[in-house]
């Protein structure tokens, strides 16, 4: 993961990580927000243990705590977990956070018994070997009935960007789960977005 993680790790040294503004636009939030209450129907917080793969600056992994999910938080940048710790204590949040690959949830003690389980952007920018481990891991940490929400930009080079990855992709790298839901993450994307056509789309599954 050494590309994506110099990447990563450059953009937060220099401000540049303009996927934490998505929680304050609303086709995006929206549309996880309505994925996230399909989980939480008929159910009182707590609601569970969910993993947030990837979870930078903890945007996300934030909102999660804020609707009564226990989570844990895994990065490999610590530059943004350091971003993340400064999220979290701010907004008063209980969120607990590994420096760790997501290719390696098990060496990176993040625990199991994990009813739901995030990833908003590592997915798709992931060689195929590393989405095959991470589905692996996935498998060793989430509980029977869990659920997996990917974040996934159509498979497309965009420079330093993550490149994308298909519903092949994803079928491939998770063979025990199913696919139960697409739904589009994006329904008003900027300019910037439209160019680089990220076509973005939420996967749901669950195992088989």
């Amino acid at each position: 993961m050494d590309a994506t993680r110099t990447f990563y790790r450059v953009a937060y040294r220099v401000g540049f990580h303009p996927w934490e503004d998505l929680a304050g636009h609303a086709p995006f939030a929206d549309s996880l927000g309505r994925l996230l209450d399909r989980e939480e129907q008929g159910r009182e917080p707590p609601f569970g243990q969910a993993l947030d793969l990837g979870c930078g600056s903890a945007v996300w992994g934030v909102v999660l705590a804020r609707r009564g999910w226990q989570v844990t938080g895994v990065d490999i940048v610590e530059p943004a977990l350091r971003r993340a710790r400064e999220r979290i204590t701010a907004a008063g949040a209980d969120m607990r956070l590994v420096h760790g690959d997501v290719t390696e949830l098990r060496r990176s003690h993040v625990g199991t018994g994990y009813r739901l389980v995030l990833d908003t952007g590592t997915f798709h920018g992931l060689t195929a070997a590393q989405r095959a481990a991470m589905g692996r891991e996935v498998d060793a940490v989430a509980t029977g009935d869990a659920t997996v929400i990917l974040d996934v930009f159509a498979p497309r080079r965009r420079g330093p960007l993550p490149h994308g990855a298909s519903r092949d992709d994803v079928e491939r790298a998770f063979p025990s789960w199913e696919i139960t839901d697409v739904a589009t993450a994006d329904t008003d994307p900027d300019a910037l977005a439209r160019a680089l056509r990220f076509d973005e789309h939420w996967y749901r599954l669950r195992r088989r």
